[in-house]
């Protein structure tokens, strides 16, 4: 039952990010082209992150570590 659920949320989910996607192709708006882009991971347990803007390098970083932090606490069953 509460997988049906979460499938069923899932899906959801994704529908709507591509209706944002595809709404935000129409909206256009006025830019100056450029973009900031940022990616972040994990090669086994060290959080990395690479970025073309400092103050987003941060924030890939810190949602890694945070994450990181999570998962330990919660496989030692400390969470």
């Amino acid at each position: 039952m509460i997988m049906e659920q979460l499938v069923t949320i899932g899906i959801v989910v994704i529908l709507i990010g591509f209706a944002l996607v595809f709404i935000g192709s129409f909206a256009g708006g006025k830019g100056d082209g450029t973009a900031k882009i940022a990616v972040g991971g994990f090669i086994g347990p060290i959080p990395f992150g690479f970025a073309n803007d400092r103050s987003l390098l941060y924030v890939v970083i810190a949602v890694a570590m945070t994450v990181f932090v999570v998962s330990l606490l919660m496989s030692q069953k400390l969470f």
